[in-house]
């Protein structure tokens, strides 16, 4: 398992931008926003 950031995450609701790896990926997929709570797809990311 890796640290780096593998994607950029753009949530669709509230515009906040990261970058996260894979793990984090799924922990967004599955719990949404860290910021606003909106639900979040996979179309939220992008590569890197």
């Amino acid at each position: 398992m890796t640290d780096s950031a593998d994607y950029t995450f753009e949530c669709p609701e509230c515009g906040e931008s990261m970058m996260v790896n894979a793990s984090m990926r799924d922990a967004l997929i599955d719990n949404g926003c860290v910021i606003c709570g909106s639900t979040v797809s996979q179309q939220s990311f992008s590569t890197a």
